[in-house]
């Protein structure tokens, strides 16, 4: 697997009353600097592109601007640019906080499995719920996403080709509020 991470800053933060990308994470660094790290701990050298805001601790990651109107007009502002070469993008937002690397290293040992040729987005199905953000985007799949017109995250999930897997684990819990963000910082 040749491997990018997108990772997706542009929020808000509205409901937290902060940007969540650039707040404090209990393992140092701020929420998306966490994840960058976790993915740079996986895939030492492969390529990261932040989609929205710039990371706090990592001004360095190339940045595309995030237009504001929904993860979905945002990845198909993306898909339409030019990319790093990769097989497929790990697409990822910052309130997904408790990825770790030995969590990213299963669930992409599991996508490649599931998917070798990288023909479908592979996403978790996740408390029965489709999870696209945390799922691994083929880079085949890049001109179907700039055409694609579907006006939500999931919309978009469903039109393009995609492989739902059951998975567990907190990773998969968004940290949305005041209240999970306490929860998480005190490890429950």
């Amino acid at each position: 697997m040749k491997p990018g991470l997108l990772l997706l800053s542009g929020g808000a933060g509205a409901r937290m009353g902060a940007p969540k990308h650039a707040l404090d994470h209990p393992e140092g660094g701020s929420w998306g600097g966490h994840l960058a790290r976790v993915f740079e701990t996986v895939f030492p050298g492969a390529p990261i592109q932040v989609l929205g805001e710039p990371l706090p601790d990592r001004p360095d990651l190339p940045r595309l601007d995030d237009p504001r109107e929904g993860p979905a007009v945002a990845l198909r502002r993306w898909a339409a640019l030019d990319a790093a070469v990769v097989e497929v993008w790990w697409v990822v937002a910052c309130d997904q906080v408790r990825w770790t690397p030995d969590r990213l290293s299963d669930w992409a040992s599991v996508c490649e499995t599931m998917d070798p040729f990288h023909t479908r987005w592979v996403m978790a199905l996740h408390g029965g719920h489709l999870q696209p953000l945390g799922g691994w985007l083929p880079s085949a799949l890049r001109s179907a996403l700039t055409a694609s017109t579907a006006p939500s995250l999931m919309a978009l999930a469903n039109a393009l080709p995609h492989l739902a897997l059951p998975r567990e684990g907190p990773e998969w819990t968004d940290v949305d509020t005041a209240e999970e963000r306490s929860r998480f910082e005190e490890g429950r």
